[in-house]
C-alpha cells in the first residue's frame, strides 16, 4: 500500500489521537527529543507536535521496527531524524549523542535510552522533563538520579491494562501466524514470563489453539497462571525440550541463553516480544539463513532452531504492531502527558514519578463513552 494511502487510513480511524492533538498546547520553543518505535501510527501523533509548533529530533528505541517512510514524512514536515532500518548499536549511540548537543526540552521515550544517555552527570541541561512508556524504561530510569522530572505512563490502567495485558499478544500471534503460514493448533507453546504481556501471549496462544505452559519465577505470578489453568515450569530443558514455539516476554536480557538453546528440540521456533532485542542470545545461534522472510534458521549443537523477526520485537519487526484503533487511545494519552510536562512549572519536583490521573482521565472517559 502507498505510504500516503496508508496514512490517511490511520488517520481515520485514530479519532482519540486526532482529540488529543486538538487540545494541545501551543508548543512554540520545545524541542522534542522522541526515542520510540517509529511506524505510521506514531508519525500521525507527532505529525501533530509539528503542527502545534515543536521541533522535534527523531531517534529510534530499535533499529528493527523503524518504517522509513514514516521518518520521511515528519522530516518532510520539518523534523530532525538519526533514525533507519537495521541502523547499528553504534549509529544509535551517534544519534544520541547528536540529540544531546541539539539541546532538548522535552524527551518522550520508549526504553529509557535518552535519559540514560543524558542524565548520567545528574546535570540536566537543556532538559525540563520526560515521559517514559515501557516496563524496561522505568527500571533504567529507577536506577538514576534524575535532575528532572520523568512521568511514567506505562503503569497506567489504559496502557498496562489494555496494550500490555491483550494487544501485545493479539498482534504477535496474528504475526506469527501470517509471516509463518502455521496456526498454533497442534503446537506446544512456551511463553517465558507471565507479566502482563506474558498473560496476553498465553490467553491468546490457547484462544489461537496452542497447548501453553508458562515459565516464571516469581510466585505470585506462577500462582496466577496455575489459576488460569497453565502448567507453570521453570525455564528447565523438561520445559525446553517440550516447546514448538518459545516466546519471551521478560524484559531481562540473556534470558535465552547457550543452556537453554542447547535444550531445546529440533526444528523450534523461536521469538522474542520484549522490548529490548537482547532477551535472546543471538550470538550462541550462530550463522543463520533465511527460509522465509522473518524466519531463518541456525542449527547449534546439530539441531535446528528457526528464529523469528531476528529475536527482535516480534509484533513490530514482522509486523504491523497494535491495531489503529487499540493504539489510539495509547497515542491520546501520549499527547495529553506531552501536553502537560510542555505546561510544567519551573522548578517541578525531579525524579521518576507517576502520570498525574487528571491527566489521562479525560483521554480514557472519551473512548469508554463514546
Amino acid at each position: 500500500m502507498d505510504f500516503q494511502h496508508e496514512l490517511a487510513w490511520a488517520v481515520r480511524n485514530m479519532p482519540l489521537t486526532a482529540r488529543a492533538a486538538a487540545k494541545l498546547p501551543n508548543l512554540n520553543g520545545q524541542r522534542v527529543a522522541c526515542s520510540m518505535h517509529l511506524d505510521v501510527k506514531v508519525a500521525t501523533a507527532l505529525a501533530a507536535l509539528l503542527e502545534h509548533g515543536a521541533e522535534l529530533f527523531l531517534l529510534t528505541c530499535n533499529a528493527s521496527t523503524v518504517r522509513d517512510q514514516a521518518v520521511a514524512h515528519l522530516v518532510e514536515r520539518g523534523a530532525r531524524a538519526h533514525a533507519w532500518l537495521g541502523m547499528s548499536e553504534a549509529e544509535r549511540e551517534t544519534g544520541l549523542d547528536d540529540c544531546r548537543a541539539w539541546s532538548p526540552t522535552l524527551l518522550n521515550e520508549m526504553g529509557g535510552d535518552l535519559s540514560h544517555n543524558f542524565a548520567r552527570d545528574g546535570q540536566p541541561g537543556s532538559v525540563l522533563a520526560g515521559l517514559e512508556a515501557t516496563g524496561s524504561g522505568i527500571a533504567r530510569h529507577a536506577g538514576l538520579t534524575l535532575p528532572y522530572p520523568v512521568f511514567n505512563w506505562d503503569d497506567l490502567p489504559v496502557k498496562e491494562g489494555l496494550h500490555n495485558r491483550h494487544m501485545v499478544g493479539l498482534s504477535t500471534w496474528v504475526t506469527f501466524m501470517e509471516r509463518t503460514r502455521l496456526s498454533l493448533h497442534g503446537k506446544r507453546v512456551l511463553v517465558v514470563g507471565y507479566g502482563l504481556v506474558g498473560q496476553g501471549l498465553a490467553d491468546k496462544a490457547r484462544a489461537f489453539g496452542g497447548t501453553v505452559r508458562v515459565a516464571e519465577l516469581d510466585a505470585a505470578r506462577a500462582l496466577e497462571a496455575m489459576y488460569l489453568g497453565f502448567p507453570v515450569n521453570a525455564l528447565d530443558a523438561q520445559a525446553l525440550a517440550w516447546a514448538d514455539v518459545i516466546v519471551t516476554a521478560t524484559g531481562r536480557p540473556g534470558v535465552i541463553g547457550r543452556h537453554e538453546i542447547e535444550a531445546m528440540r529440533d526444528n523450534v521456533i523461536l521469538m522474542n516480544v520484549g522490548h529490548e532485542p537482547n532477551e535472546i542470545d543471538l550470538e550462541v545461534l550462530g550463522q543463520r539463513r533465511e527460509i522465509i522472510p522473518f524466519l531463518e534458521e541456525a542449527r547449534p549443537f546439530g539441531r535446528s532452531v528457526l528464529l523469528f523477526a531476528g529475536g527482535s520485537m516480534a509484533n513490530l519487526s514482522a509486523g504491523h504492531g497494535d491495531s489503529l484503533n487499540a493504539f489510539d487511545l495509547t497515542l491520546a494519552v501520549m499527547l495529553a502527558g506531552i501536553g502537560f510536562i510542555a505546561q510544567l512549572p519551573p522548578g517541578s519536583l525531579p525524579g521518576l514519578q507517576p502520570l498525574p490521573r487528571h491527566v489521562w482521565t479525560e483521554v480514557a472517559s472519551w473512548a469508554a463513552w463514546a
